[in-house]
């Protein structure tokens, strides 16, 4: 089964995931989870970098439709 989901919705997505991984990393318990001698990722990963991985998909999705809307070639079409 395909999910199928316009771009507006995948960008909605992206973005809600952006704002509650910045309210886990706001929290007072997170924080302290976070500094605990005990808390390590296996690529020393934060949750502050998903936070920036996300933006850095949705940045391009923007640009994108930004393109499109401008009535420019898509990408990939007859190329």
């Amino acid at each position: 089964m395909e999910i199928q989901l316009t771009t507006s919705e995948i960008r909605a997505i992206l973005q809600g995931c952006q704002h509650t991984l910045r309210l886990v990393g706001s929290s007072k318990d997170y924080r302290r989870l976070q500094s605990s001698e005990y808390f390590s990722t296996s690529n020393d990963v934060v949750l502050n970098d998903a936070f920036n991985i996300l933006g850095e998909v949705v940045d391009p999705i923007d640009e994108v439709e930004q393109v499109n809307q401008q009535g420019e070639p898509r990408y990939g079409a007859g190329n």
